[in-house]
């Protein structure tokens, strides 16, 4: 079993930069793939980034690639995405799961187990 509790999301003018964390509960970890997907108001989840488990592996949505940096501390039980060039369509509710998927997937029904979510917000 593997809890996890988002933070880090906010208010931000375009151009600017967030950094968000997910922290995570359970000895098991370091084992799972950690992804962020994020949903905006009457529009489907998405994908956004995941990385393996040793994280040596990670990939991107086309809509990020370039402005969003995903990391891991397996020590910490953490990963983290680093936001950075924020535009106004990024705006959602940022989501944190897990999945035993080893080399990481962007298939929302790979994963186990998800946080509650942080809202993002960016202003034009």
């Amino acid at each position: 079993q593997v809890q996890l509790v988002e933070s880090g999301g906010g208010l931000v003018q375009a151009g600017g930069s967030l950094r968000l964390s997910c922290a995570a509960s359970g000895r098991t970890f370091s084992t799972y793939t950690m992804g962020w997907f994020r949903q905006a108001p009457g529009k489907e989840r998405e994908f956004v980034s995941c990385i393996s488990w040793s994280g040596d592996t990670a990939y991107y949505a086309d809509s990020v690639k370039g402005r969003f940096t995903i990391s891991r501390d397996n020590a910490k039980n953490a990963v983290y995405l680093q936001m950075n060039s924020l535009k106004p369509e990024d705006t959602a509710v940022y989501l944190c799961a897990a999945s035993r998927v080893v080399h990481g997937s962007y298939r929302i029904g790979e994963y186990d187990y998800w946080g509650q979510g942080t809202q993002v917000t960016v202003s034009s």
